[in-house]
């Protein structure tokens, strides 16, 4: 569905995208992701056709996108990071008036709203002021407005920043719903657990390049992330000299937890030594997640 080839910008001495390149599949949740200063927002920008790039292409559905192509425009559904809501109009009118941008009118207009409210949840309060609104409601009002031309793929910049927990789960099933229509979504957000509800392959930016590019499982599984492994015995022992102290040996009552790269070669032997002495109850594996390999891969240094 989308095409993403080599895509450079820079801003004076500044290059902020170095070469990207990636596709999304038609009908799939991609999550492009990266520490503040990355370069997603100008990835973004170009995608959306809000900016040219310097060199390199996007096509959506066959289509490019440029600044100056309103046609490859109509495809897309953008909900931007910041809150695009007039606050003083009500929740039917702002949709009005951005139905009305995309040449819609009458009673197809109407129809296109009453749908937008109805997967936002928002038509029991649709005669309401937005001020009145909750972030969270504001922020399906901004997914609201971007499903009113019908667009084929939608771009979502952080929909669910400074919302409670409820509306969070409010959004996650009304993306979920659209993707089992068929919509095809590029998602960003700093909340990894997001990403690993919603998407199935991923990005992840710095420096203005793609540093990995996979679906998710495969991402976790390849980069060889550190494995913690809980180990249960029936009576508490001493480690002593048991464990290494650079595999990272902690103990609590009869759980012993160690720190593995390689479970296949490292955990048999560690086993062996603990059944010397004692019986070993239970033993659970902690699998690396998506947020330990963005941090293995972009570091833990902060990024203003």
């Amino acid at each position: 569905m989308v095409e993403v080839n080599g895509l450079r910008k820079a801003y004076g001495p500044n290059v902020a995208v170095k070469d990207v390149t990636f596709t999304v599949s038609r009908g799939a949740c991609f999550g492009l992701l990266g520490p503040n200063g990355a370069g997603k927002t100008t990835t973004i920008s170009m995608i959306a056709g809000t900016l040219d790039p310097d060199s390199g292409s996007v096509q959506i559905d066959g289509a490019p996108v440029r600044v100056s192509n309103l046609a490859s425009k109509r495809l897309i559904g953008y909900v931007p990071q910041d809150l695009a809501v007039y606050e003083d109009l009500s929740a039917r009118d702002n949709l009005r008036f951005f139905g009305m941008l995309y040449n819609l009118a009458g009673a197809g207009l109407d129809k296109a709203i009453d749908s937008a409210l109805d997967v936002a949840g928002l038509t029991s309060r649709q005669r309401e002021p937005v001020r009145q609104f909750s972030g969270g409601m504001k922020r399906r009002l901004n997914i609201a407005a971007a499903l009113l031309h019908d667009p084929q793929f939608l771009i979502l910049d952080e929909p669910t920043v400074g919302v409670d927990p409820q509306s969070r789960n409010q959004i996650f099933e009304t993306l979920e719903a659209l993707l089992s229509t068929g919509k095809t979504m590029l998602y960003t957000t700093h909340y990894m657990e997001e990403v690993e509800r919603l998407c199935t392959s991923v990005a992840i930016m710095d420096n203005g390049r793609i540093i990995a590019n996979d679906d998710i499982h495969t991402l976790i599984h390849s980069l060889r992330c550190d494995c913690r492994v809980v180990i249960q015995t029936t009576e508490e022992i001493a480690l002593d000299s048991l464990i290494e102290p650079n595999l990272d040996p902690k103990q609590t009552g009869r759980k012993i937890s160690v720190k593995l790269s390689d479970i296949g070669s490292q955990l048999p032997p560690i086993l062996e030594k603990i059944r010397s002495v004692a019986r070993i109850e239970q033993v659970q594996t902690e699998t690396p997640t998506l947020e330990e390999v963005f941090l293995h891969l972009t570091g833990r240094t902060l990024r203003d």
